[in-house]
């Protein structure tokens, strides 16, 4: 038997990466709980490992004293010499109690708790190795799949994909090899957990970061990322060099970049815009293909709103399909968009008001002169009414 269980200890260190000192502690403690269940024994029994033989023993640890109270627990000082001349009171002895039978319960009790610490010990290990994965991209082939989740095959272990987490473009056959973003490693009562998925926004940068350089190595940089997954994704790149362009760079040469993503996602759509510090330039480039005219924030801080005028003709451009373009230019963005056409909205121009305002003050002053020279007019016209009233008098007087 001590051949076959070393054999079997070996086994499980390689096929499962659970090491020996793992297996044999789980036995010894599997061996004292089954030997106190069915043997009725106090709580002062450990069990030894030889590793040479392979061989397990049950023993029975009992305290030097002068007057044995419970022989389960104590041994005399009398009994203890006899053994050993250098043993003391309080000193501890161990008895080698391994019966010859175990018997069923034993073996199946035995069997039970080793079971229990093999899973326990599998789970710790797959968290341990797979928890640096989380947030990764990585390869696995899908295994089967059932009405709930699909099965991935990781290395050794084997992830699920919720509905959730799957294109709603794609099948997923047995044998296939897939790219997915590993999303969660925890455990549950079944065991070790790991989730993975294809929609998250996530899955995207990853992506880019494989077929763009610059992204890896962190000269440019993805800001943000609005995702409907299998239809269109919006992602607003910067750079920290100005003489870098961060959209032609991931877009590459001949959109080659993208388009590898592209195909990676099965034919999703990807805008890439350039984020702006400037809001209103921000969200000006997030509603792209659309123009956009002028960009009003709401007067509430509190509130990140913006109400974006755009001209009348690209009003269906800039809300998009099912309102898709500017619901994932608002996730991008942070802020609740309104769209509105040019002809609904009165501008004030502040520059024609002034011109106003001085041909008004214009047209006054002209009216005030008018009214000056009206009234010097009639003035002059007074007085000649007046010298001629008196010619006529002298006239009068002469005659």
């Amino acid at each position: 038997m001590s051949k076959e269980m070393l054999e079997a200890f070996a086994t499980l260190e390689d096929k499962k990466g659970i090491k020996q000192d793992v297996i044999v502690d789980a036995i010894k403690a599997a061996l004292v709980a089954a030997y106190k269940k069915n043997y009725n024994q106090a709580q002062n029994v450990e069990v030894d490992f030889d590793p040479a033989k392979g061989n397990f023993k049950v023993m029975a640890v009992k305290t030097v004293v002068d007057e044995v109270q419970d022989d389960r627990l104590e041994v005399s000082l009398e009994d203890a010499l006899a053994i050993n001349r250098a043993y003391e009171v309080g000193d501890e002895i161990r008895f080698e109690v391994t019966p010859k039978n175990f018997g069923r319960i034993a073996a199946q009790t035995a069997k039970q708790v080793i079971m229990q610490r093999l899973r326990e010990a599998e789970r710790n290990h797959i968290i341990d190795e797979y928890s640096q994965y989380e947030d990764e991209l990585i390869t696995g082939t899908v295994e089967r799949s059932d009405n709930r989740f699909v099965y991935v095959k990781i290395g050794n272990v084997e992830a699920v994909m919720p509905r959730r987490d799957q294109m709603p473009n794609e099948t997923y056959n047995p044998q296939d090899q897939i790219k997915v973003l590993v999303t969660h490693v925890g455990s549950d009562s079944k065991g070790a957990q790991i989730v993975v998925s294809r929609t998250a926004p996530d899955m995207v940068k990853r992506l880019f970061e494989q077929e763009v350089p610059e992204i890896y190595d962190g000269t440019v940089e993805i800001v943000s990322i609005a995702r409907e997954a299998g239809d269109r994704t919006k992602m607003a790149v910067k750079s920290s060099d100005p003489n870098i362009d961060p959209v032609g760079t991931c877009v590459g040469q001949r959109g080659a970049r993208v388009q590898n993503v592209v195909n990676e996602l099965g034919g999703e759509n990807i805008d890439i815009v350039k984020y702006e510090e400037d809001p209103s330039d921000f969200i000006a480039n997030a509603l792209n293909p659309s123009e956009v005219i002028a960009v009003q924030f709401s007067e509430d801080e509190d509130e990140k709103s913006a109400l974006v005028i755009v001209p009348d003709y690209q009003l269906s451009l800039a809300i998009g399909k099912k309102g898709q373009n500017v619901r994932l230019a608002a996730r991008l963005t942070g802020y609740k968009i309104d769209i509105r056409p040019e002809s609904e909205v009165e501008f004030v121009d502040e520059d024609a008001k002034s011109d106003d305002n001085e041909d008004n003050e214009s047209t006054t002053d002209t009216a005030v002169e008018d009214t000056t020279a009206e009234d010097t007019t009639a003035e002059e016209a007074n007085d000649e009414a007046e010298a001629a009233d008196t010619d006529n008098g002298e006239d009068n007087t002469e005659e």
